[in-house]
């Protein structure tokens, strides 16, 4: 990729960790039993309604203006990969080429919002490589995370399984789309996360 504008590169990084996704999904559903024709990939946003208690908050006269229109009082959002069991929206899923901290209070924050539409949501974040600080880039089965990055999650009620796909924390003047800061993808790391998913995708057998 060298010569392409950074741009493409992120888009291109982005959907290769999509269709990577999508497939550890499928290979996760497939070994605990699932029918495949039970899982879809559907997109598309789903429409958050202003909170009330926001709406009383306010000043009169600016609750006199909201009220009367507050149908169209919404905004709309959504996820990477939305996987759906039997048509029901059960695990959301944002891919990322990398993420640092910054990144990851966006991610809860949406998450956080879509849990509001669909309580039982679960949630993952799967990234090719970890900012985010601690072992997140450590590829080993127990991750003890980072202490900024708990920090932040801690003030969420969202559990955000996070899977990092290849070892070594990000260095921005070492691209991996350039031959020499090349990173393999290994089976063992592909295996670990296809087990995470096979977790967070279990509870739907039996719905």
């Amino acid at each position: 990729m060298r010569g392409k504008p950074p741009g493409a590169v992120r888009a291109t990084k982005g959907r290769l960790v999509e269709d990577l996704t999508k497939q550890m999904v499928e290979l996760a559903w497939r070994d605990i039993g699932g029918d495949p024709r039970d899982l879809t990939f559907a997109k598309g946003k789903h429409y958050v309604p202003i909170n009330d208690d926001y709406v009383r908050r306010q000043p009169q006269e600016i609750r006199a203006y909201i009220e009367p229109r507050i149908g169209e009082y919404r905004y709309g959002l959504g996820c990477d990969v939305q996987v759906h069991v039997r048509g029901v929206f059960f695990l959301a899923i944002e891919c990322k080429s990398f993420t640092e901290n910054a990144m990851l209070k966006r991610i809860l924050i949406d998450c956080s919002m879509l849990k509001s539409l669909f309580p039982d949501l679960r949630f993952a974040l799967v990234q090719l490589e970890s900012m985010l600080g601690g072992d997140y880039s450590d590829l080993g089965e127990i991750k003890f995370g980072s202490v900024a990055s708990h920090t932040i999650m801690s003030y969420f009620d969202v559990d955000l399984t996070i899977l990092t796909m290849l070892e070594g924390e990000r260095r921005i003047n070492q691209p991996i789309h350039e031959a020499r800061w090349y990173k393999p993808l290994t089976q063992e790391t592909v295996a670990s996360a296809v087990r995470e998913l096979q977790v967070l995708l279990a509870d739907a057998l039996s719905r």
